[in-house]
């Protein structure tokens, strides 16, 4: 039976900077599709969040880049709580429909935002790794 199930993933960058932040958002939202099996016509939703440092750009458009044109994106700002331990942030919520039960959704951390989430982390195996 098909649901609709959320995705969550994160990543960070070093800088305030548009192209880093469409290319680590491409990077991530490509490792969420992949981890998942997810076919684009099957993306209901994709909800963006930045953390307070970040504006250079909106990490939607990368998905647009990537040619999810039809999918409903939106992009907002985290909650600014002073205890914030990752900085230059982007968070992902990735609604579709998939077959797929909560416990096999494999959601996907990189790089610094592995904090927020260290048994989620998606690390590189070395069969991954390109020769």
């Amino acid at each position: 039976m098909v649901k609709c199930r959320g995705i969550r993933g994160a990543t960070t960058v070093t800088a305030n900077e548009r192209e880093e932040m469409l290319s680590a958002t491409r990077e991530l939202l490509e490792r969420i599709v992949a981890r998942n099996g997810v076919e684009v016509e099957e993306i209901a939703a994709v909800y963006f969040t930045v953390s307070d440092d970040l504006n250079a750009e909106y990490p939607a458009l990368a998905a647009r880049q990537l040619g999810w044109t039809e999918a409903a994106l939106l992009c907002a700002r985290e909650i600014p709580v002073p205890r914030q331990t990752v900085r230059h942030c982007i968070r992902v919520l990735m609604l579709v429909n998939t077959a797929l039960s909560q416990r096999e959704i494999r959601h996907v951390y990189l790089r610094e935002a592995v904090a927020l989430r260290p048994t989620r982390a998606d690390l590189v195996t070395p069969a991954e790794t390109p020769e």
